[in-house]
């Protein structure tokens, strides 16, 4: 009864189109105050040390290394390699299309960006190589998503942040799911423009290819900064995101040079408007927790789910269908926020591995991404090309098949997500 009270008092504010944020701050203010006796003192005690842990700096420094990488030439860069390698084949540019966002989530760390970085540069190409819009929305839009899954990944760390999960550890098992859905997005993608004709670009020689790699290596290198300096120890996850910002700081102002130091000031500001934002419903969601932890809902749910016989299969068909509503009516990580808490324990008694869970909440996440009536990189792809939301929708429904395909294997074959960590982290 009284979780029924908690998210249906959440579930009234935020259809009224108040702040996820707001309402989650509302609904435990709004419960405490009414319904039970918890002291006023503990409320401040847990908001104060919920957000105090080193982990959540990782936040705002990955965001400045991806707005510095952003803003700067490394998405054209980036561009011109794919290209490069894969052009000559059927849909070359859009299977560079595929291929550039791969390899820009991976500086990047956000889905948003990617699709803006690439979606800005290869629409209009495509277009003008006679590539139907639609086509080159549903590959772009789709593609974007790669974001939060390759490493390293903002999503990533709030799940981690949420479930006291080693950051490390995800970010080595999003490697491999995200190399296998980069390539299951390339061959889908090849598939449909040889069965439709769709134009090649010549073949690019092996000296193109070089040069174009080294052009965008400084940018690459960022991988090898972050993944790098985790696994060998030389940084912590959190010391490993200030580093990828310095490093992207002086990639994109003194190496490549798009950047001019009088434009570092806005730059610096965006991302701490970003910042803010994401630390802002971080804070409420640990209220939101805290009241539900008080409530011991998560036990009593637990003991519910445990209680049907689902069986670890079961749960986690219950997850899928959970996070994918969700993510047809709020943004990643306000989804993980309030889910994560909920799900963890649940999980856990079931004997599924965290980092698993971490993985497939994070896929579940990329595909909330592109579903209406707020996905994220649906009003993204919506404003570069000019089409209407609805339009851009079915541009994306056959990939969004593709993914929900990738969805079940991650599922249930966890050995993709544990394989790369177990052998790293033994």
């Amino acid at each position: 009864m009284t979780a029924l009270i908690i998210f249906g008092l959440l579930a009234l504010l935020m259809l009224t189109g108040m702040p996820i944020s707001i309402s989650l701050g509302l609904t435990v203010l709004t419960f405490l105050f009414t319904m039970t006796t918890v002291p006023i003192e503990a409320v401040a005690l847990k908001l104060f040390t919920g957000i105090e842990k080193f982990e959540i700096m990782a936040i705002p420094f990955f965001i400045l290394a991806g707005n510095f990488l952003t803003h700067g030439g490394v998405a054209k860069r980036m561009i011109n390699f794919a290209t490069s390698m894969v052009g000559h084949f059927h849909g070359g540019l859009a299977l560079g299309g595929v291929l550039a966002c791969a390899l820009f989530a991976a500086v990047s760390g956000s889905s948003p960006a990617t699709v803006v970085a690439i979606g800005s540069i290869m629409l209009p190409a495509m277009v003008k190589q006679g590539y139907p819009m639609k086509f080159g929305v549903g590959v772009i839009g789709t593609s974007g998503g790669l974001g939060i899954l390759i490493p390293p990944s903002i999503v990533m760390v709030i799940y981690a942040v949420s479930t006291n999960t080693s950051i490390g550890k995800l970010f080595i098992a999003g490697v491999i799911p995200g190399l296998l859905l980069g390539l299951l997005l390339l061959t889908v993608t090849w598939i449909v423009a040889k069965k439709r004709n769709y134009p090649r670009l010549p073949k690019a020689s092996w000296t193109m290819r070089l040069r174009s790699m080294r052009e965008c290596m400084w940018g690459l290198f960022l991988i090898v900064v972050v993944i790098g300096g985790i696994y060998s120890g030389i940084f912590t996850p959190t010391e490993a995101a200030a580093m990828s910002a310095v490093y992207a700081f002086i990639v994109a102002v003194f190496i490549y040079k798009d950047m001019k130091l009088k434009d570092v000031p806005k730059t610096l500001l965006a991302s701490a408007n970003m910042s803010a934002m994401i630390l802002y419903i971080i804070t409420n969601a640990v209220l939101f927790s805290f009241l539900l932890t008080s409530e011991q809902i998560p036990q009593e749910l637990t003991s519910w789910i445990t209680g049907l016989g689902l069986g670890s299969v079961g749960f986690l068909i219950m997850v899928n269908l959970l996070l994918l509503a969700a993510g047809n009516f709020m943004e990643p990580s306000s989804i993980l926020l309030i889910t994560a808490p909920l799900l963890f324990p649940m999980a856990m008694q079931l004997g599924i591995d965290p980092i698993h869970l971490g993985v497939l909440m994070v896929v579940n996440m990329e595909i909330g991404m592109i579903t209406p009536p707020v996905g994220l990189n649906l009003y993204v792809a919506s404003g570069i090309s000019h089409l209407g939301l609805t339009e851009t929708t079915k541009a994306c429904a056959p990939w969004i098949m593709v993914m929900m395909a990738f969805l079940m294997l991650i599922t249930y074959v966890p050995a993709i997500s544990l394989w790369l960590p177990n052998l790293l982290f033994k």
